[in-house]
């Protein structure tokens, strides 16, 4: 039952919203505009606030349901931490789209909310800080992802879930490869830059 929870989490990782949606409300591959990248924030910046929205909310919530029938198909606290895990790699390597997906943060979202929701307000108010201040929304995401284990093991929540959520953060510095470049090259798009470059 393990086994089979998270490969339903995979799939469930693997449906992107950004796609669809961009297709259904513009007739477009998200992935071939703005940065490529297949998510709530490129969707934001292409097709503007309302779709952006709409993926940034979708995506969250396949990080709580996919660990959410996981949780009702094993009760086991561990299982439901990876669980996350195979949602996230889904939306970041999703099998229905040539495994080309988006970079996992709204979907971290979702599964930190699974986890505390108190680490994910921590960890979602220092982020918005941060992009408030920069207006560099991968700076943020990259504040998010480290300050999560950080919160999960400082509120005491079981070691699965620290362990899970370090992962995570190694998924999201991967995925941010490019724009960690941008950022110390001074390159980086700031939120609200409508620009058609791809700078990753």
């Amino acid at each position: 039952m393990v086994l089979l929870a998270w490969v339903l989490s995979y799939l469930i990782g693997s449906i992107s919203f950004s796609y669809l949606i961009a297709k259904k409300v513009a007739g477009i591959d998200i992935r071939s505009h703005g940065s490529g990248n297949a998510g709530a924030t490129n969707t934001l910046r292409v097709l503007g606030k309302g779709p952006g929205i709409a993926v940034l909310i979708l995506d969250a919530l396949k990080g709580l349901a996919a660990m959410g029938i996981t949780h009702l198909m094993t009760g086991d606290a561990a299982a439901y931490a990876v669980a996350g895990l195979f949602v996230i790699a889904g939306h970041n390597w999703p099998i229905y789209f040539g495994f080309r997906g988006g970079k996992g943060v709204a979907t971290t979202l979702g599964v930190v909310l699974g986890f505390s929701p108190l680490a994910f307000l921590i960890a979602a108010v220092l982020a918005v800080l941060v992009i408030a201040i920069t207006r560099y929304v991968s700076l943020g995401s990259l504040v998010l992802v480290t300050v999560i284990p950080i919160s999960l093991y400082l509120l005491d929540k079981p070691i699965s879930f620290v362990w899970t959520s370090l992962v995570i953060a190694v998924f999201a510095y991967v995925r941010h490869y490019n724009n960690i470049q941008n950022l110390i090259a001074g390159t980086e798009r700031k939120l609200g830059d409508k620009s058609n470059r791809k700078l990753g």
